[in-house]
C-alpha cells in the first residue's frame, strides 16, 4: 500500500460507484492504473467487498451506539439483539467494541432496556444518531432497483436496468435520487489489519458548540487526513482518518482534542469491521407491501 492506494480507497469510500477513469483524472493516473490498484487491494483482502450502506433512520428505524469493553462478538450480539436489530459492529483494539444496533420504535425506553440488559457487558458509552426527520420518499421502483445494488453495489446502469427490467433513465434517476440523500451511501468494507504501513482511525469528538461550524473547521484542518467523510451523531462527530506511523496518529488525536468547541475526543483503532443486513431486508419487504406509491419515511 502506498499513499495512492490509500486516495483510491478513500474515493472508493466514499463512493464506490464513481467510476476508475474519473478517480484516475482526480489523482493523476490513467483508469487502467486505477483499476490494477482496485484488484491489487481487492487480491490481497483489503477490499473485502462493496456495499450500499444504509442508514436505519432512512427506512424508519432509530440507531443506538454503544461502545463495550469487551470483543466476544458473539456475546454482544446475542446482547444487543434483545434491544434491536444489529447494524454494524467494530472491535477496536484495547478491548473495546463499538456496535449500533437499528430500533424500529420507543427509542428512549430501548435506551433505558438496553442499560438493563447489558449487564454482561460493560457499556462505555450508549449514544443516539442523529434523530432529524429522515424524508426519504422512496417508491417501490427506488425499492426494486435498491435491492439490484445492494448485490452489486458498482454495477452499470444498464446491466440494473437489464435485471429490474426498467430503463436505464429510470435508474439513473433512482441512483441520482440515493446519491443526493445522505442516508445512503456507495462504499465499501474493508480490512484494517491488511493494511501495511498506514493506520486507520477514528476519533470520536463530543461537541460543545456549534456543530455545523465545528465541523467546518475539523474539515478545513483535519481532510487531508481523512480515510471517509466525518460521521454526525446528534452532538458527536466522528472523524475516520488515517496515518503512517503511531506517532502521527496521536499527534492527530491531540490536535483534534485542541480544537475549537471540542469538549473531549476518543480515539478507537478498528481490527475489523462488519455490517449487517437482516434489518435491511425486512424492512424493504414489509415497504414493498405497503399499498403506498410513496414511501415516505420519518423518525423523531
Amino acid at each position: 500500500m502506498d499513499n495512492l492506494d490509500m486516495k483510491i480507497l478513500s474515493r472508493l469510500l466514499n463512493n464506490c460507484r464513481e467510476s476508475d477513469r474519473q478517480i484516475g483524472k482526480e489523482l493523476g493516473l490513467s483508469g487502467g492504473a486505477v483499476r490494477v490498484r482496485i484488484k491489487k487491494m481487492q487480491k490481497s483482502g483489503v477490499i473485502e467487498k462493496f456495499i450500499v450502506k444504509i442508514e436505519p433512520p432512512t427506512l424508519g428505524h432509530g440507531v443506538l451506539y454503544f461502545v463495550v469493553s469487551g470483543e466476544n462478538i458473539q456475546e454482544i450480539l446475542e446482547q444487543v439483539s434483545l434491544v434491536g436489530e444489529p447494524y454494524i459492529v467494530v472491535p477496536c483494539v484495547g478491548g473495546v467494541t463499538v456496535c449500533g444496533i437499528a430500533i424500529k420504535e420507543n427509542l428512549e425506553q430501548k435506551i433505558d432496556l438496553a442499560k438493563k440488559l447489558m449487564k454482561d457487558l460493560r457499556v462505555l458509552s450508549i449514544f443516539e444518531a442523529e434523530n432529524s426527520i429522515f424524508n426519504s420518499n422512496l417508491t417501490k421502483t427506488d425499492l426494486e432497483i435498491l435491492e439490484e445494488l445492494i448485490k452489486e453495489p458498482r454495477q452499470k446502469i444498464e446491466k440494473t436496468a437489464k435485471k429490474t427490467n426498467l430503463s436505464t433513465k429510470t435508474v439513473t434517476r433512482c441512483i441520482e435520487k440515493l446519491h443526493d440523500n445522505e442516508g445512503f451511501q456507495f462504499t465499501l468494507v474493508y480490512d484494517p489489519t491488511k493494511i501495511e504501513d498506514y493506520i486507520p482511525h477514528a476519533v470520536l469528538t463530543w461537541i460543545d458548540g456549534d456543530l455545523k461550524k465545528t465541523l467546518e473547521n475539523l474539515n478545513n484542518t483535519f481532510s487531508e487526513s481523512y480515510l471517509q467523510i466525518p460521521f454526525i451523531a446528534k452532538n458527536q462527530i466522528v472523524l475516520f482518518l488515517y496515518s503512517d506511523s503511531i506517532f502521527k496518529m496521536d499527534e492527530l488525536t491531540q490536535k483534534v482534542r485542541t480544537s475549537k468547541n471540542v469538549k473531549s475526543a476518543d480515539l478507537f483503532i478498528p481490527k475489523k469491521i462488519s455490517f449487517y443486513t437482516n434489518w435491511v431486508k425486512k424492512s424493504i419487504e414489509e415497504s414493498k407491501k405497503s399499498p403506498k406509491l410513496h414511501l415516505t419515511y420519518q423518525t423523531n
